[in-house]
């Protein structure tokens, strides 16, 4: 089988985890980097033996990876989908639900595979909960925990245009919820404070947060995240089940331990997304190719970008009034 030629757009933080994965992918080619900023697609052109593109030539691939900005996922895709090109998009696909829908219908029409990257689902250790949970090891699920801590918040340029905490950081559990809860949510209710920033507050954002969703069936799910873990990237998930639970932890620089008088010591957990998630990242990425080469629909796809979203504005909307949101 032909290799995939795959053109990566945006040559930003995201940009070069995706394009130097797939320069080392062995069914896949790198078509090219287009990025308006040209110092710094030519850097990452450079490190990944790729050339340099104009974003009009991107869509002549055969595939796409959008790493661009928020703000340009929607068009892209919808340009892709005009071209008849399969698409990789990070996410969000946009942080309007309208927007996005309108987005996915063009993406319908074309009949274009489209995933969204939500990475977590192909982490290893995520990966053999979900296995485990679905071969009945701990019955039915009844309670799902997931705690997401960043070791620091992002700048300030960044929180003013992300979209909020709901949005841009929980996004990913909200998706990890749906994914191991197996069905979706009809009730959630958040609260959420400035504690470790006051300049994040007046920015008209939060970094610090819990949510409660509840199923149907009254599964329950409890998500805690933070902006601010002093022992490093904080990234966890129980599961407790009618016959036992499953659970987890965070990923550590080595399996090394100490112990003596004063105690246990381990490694710290790993520093960020960058080094927890690499795995997951390349393993996402075997998916993407997997699905364009067999003409299968690549999961997680766009409705699952949308259902996403609309939890995190309905956490948006209950963390600012106070009240439960009802689907």
């Amino acid at each position: 089988m032909a290799r995939l030629k795959i053109a990566v757009i945006g040559a930003g933080r995201i940009g070069r985890i995706h394009a130097r994965n797939v320069a080392a992918h062995p069914d896949a080619l790198l078509a090219g980097i287009a990025d308006p900023d040209r110092a710094a697609a030519d850097r990452l052109a450079q490190a990944t033996a790729a050339t340099v593109i104009d974003l009009d030539a991107a869509f002549h691939a055969d595939s796409v990876m959008i790493c661009s900005p928020t703000t340009t996922h929607a068009d892209y895709i919808e340009r892709a989908a005009a071209a008849g090109k399969p698409a990789f998009c990070e996410k969000p696909v946009d942080l309007s639900a309208d927007r996005v829908r309108a987005c996915l219908e063009a993406v319908r029409r074309a009949g274009i595979p489209l995933m969204i990257g939500f990475n977590r689902r192909f982490d290893t250790h995520f990966g053999a909960v979900k296995r485990r949970l679905d071969e009945g090891e701990i019955g039915a699920l009844e309670l799902l925990t997931i705690v997401s801590r960043d070791p620091a918040p992002p700048p300030l340029g960044y929180i003013a245009t992300s979209g909020g905490l709901f949005r841009d950081m929980m996004i990913h559990d909200l998706d990890l919820a749906r994914y191991f809860l197996g069905e979706e949510p009809v009730e959630l209710f958040a609260a959420a404070s400035s504690l470790v920033d006051p300049a994040i507050g007046q920015a008209g954002d939060v970094d610090t947060a819990v949510v409660a969703l509840k199923t149907a069936a009254g599964r329950l799910c409890q998500i805690s995240n933070s902006r601010r873990a002093t022992y490093g990237y904080d990234q966890r998930i129980e599961l407790h089940g009618s016959k036992g639970l499953l659970r987890a932890g965070n990923v550590t620089a080595t399996t090394l331990e100490h112990a003596d008088a004063g105690g246990f010591r381990t490694d710290p957990a790993l520093p960020f997304f960058l080094e927890r998630y690499a795995g997951a990242y390349r393993a996402e990425l075997d998916a993407f190719i997997a699905a364009v080469q067999k003409g299968t629909a690549p999961k997680p796809d766009g409705d699952d970008g949308l259902r996403a979203l609309i939890l995190a504005d309905a956490a948006t909307r209950s963390a600012q009034t106070g009240q439960a949101v009802r689907f």
